[in-house]
């Protein structure tokens, strides 16, 4: 076993021993000499400013599939000094500004790489703009590197980045549907034709990827998301919910569009609550319209009989 060696005092022997980390001493509680005079300062390394950051920085970056070369690049500095921070000579200069430059232009050197480059550039800009979670923006990126070249060649890169995002905010479980994201980052004329385009991708990438590309989104979280912007009362979105379980299954749902289904459960819920939702305002979050909503609210009380217990006062 090995044994622990206690630090003492060389005058007293004592063991009472105090780091002064400000001075970087160790220095003896009982008779007051200086035991260390350059302590070893295990934390991590302060930085003032994001340029300190960087000069502190001892490796690179996080690994990630949005960039083309996984964020694991060699950059070189064109500060004209060299690492003990003297001046470099002209004829070095040179020679480090060309290999800066066959470095760039060894990184993208083929069709291929050129068009990863442009294509994750585009999903960064679309997801960040949209605000979405950063593992919607490396799902996408994955599903993108895992696509067959021809599959994507001679593909419009705004539609074909739109059905990459919409299938990766499928498996991410975040509600968003092809329309919301397309209008998101194209002008409103070009909204419904961008969008028609982006969903013809979306069929061939599902036909041509060889798993399951996604998972469907639940009925509950649809159900929240419209809540959640018509900040509908939790008491309400909470009936909402327990009558969409208390119905799955029973082929009331089959063929209808989800988002129909999820406002007319809001409504319907609203009125047994005795508050009052708008349909305009489902519809408009929806997508639907105020005849979709009354027709699937018909559906559901035709299909079901609803009974409500009131709580005494």
């Amino acid at each position: 076993m090995t044994e622990l060696e206690i630090p003492t005092c060389t005058e007293c022997s004592s063991t009472a021993l105090m780091d002064d980390t400000e001075r970087g001493e160790t220095v003896c509680q009982s008779c007051g000499i200086v035991v260390v005079d350059q302590m070893v300062d295990m934390g991590p390394e302060t930085a003032r400013s994001y340029d300190d950051k960087v000069g502190l920085a001892r490796a690179s970056g996080t690994m990630t599939y949005a960039q083309h070369d996984l964020g694991l690049s060699t950059k070189i500095a064109s500060t004209g000094k060299d690492a003990g921070g003297n001046s470099i000579g002209s004829e070095m200069a040179s020679t480090i500004k060309r290999i800066d430059k066959w470095n760039s232009r060894v990184r993208v050197s083929s069709n291929e790489d050129r068009r990863l480059v442009g294509m994750l550039t585009r999903l960064g800009e679309i997801c960040r703009g949209m605000a979405f979670p950063e593992n919607v923006l490396e799902t996408a990126s994955m599903i993108y590197r895992d696509l067959d070249t021809k599959a994507v060649k001679g593909r419009h890169i705004d539609s074909m980045a739109a059905a990459t995002v919409y299938m990766a905010c499928q498996r991410c479980e975040v509600v968003r549907s092809l329309e919301d994201i397309c209008r998101g980052f194209c002008n409103p004329v070009d909204v419904r034709a961008k969008t028609k385009l982006a969903a013809r991708y979306y069929r061939d990438m599902r036909l041509n990827m060889e798993t399951s590309p996604s998972t469907s989104v639940t009925m509950d979280r649809r159900i929240s998301q419209i809540a959640n912007i018509t900040k509908t009362d939790p008491r309400v979105e909470r009936l909402a919910l327990k009558i969409s379980e208390r119905t799955r299954g029973g082929g009331f749902a089959g063929g209808k569009t989800p988002q129909g289904i999820a406002a007319a459960y809001l409504y319907v819920a609203s009125i047994l609550r005795g508050q009052s939702v708008l349909q305009r305002d489902m519809s408009t979050v929806a997508q639907v319209t105020e005849v979709t909503i009354r027709a699937r609210c018909k559906d559901l009380l035709t299909s079901y009989r609803l009974s409500v217990t009131l709580a005494p006062a």
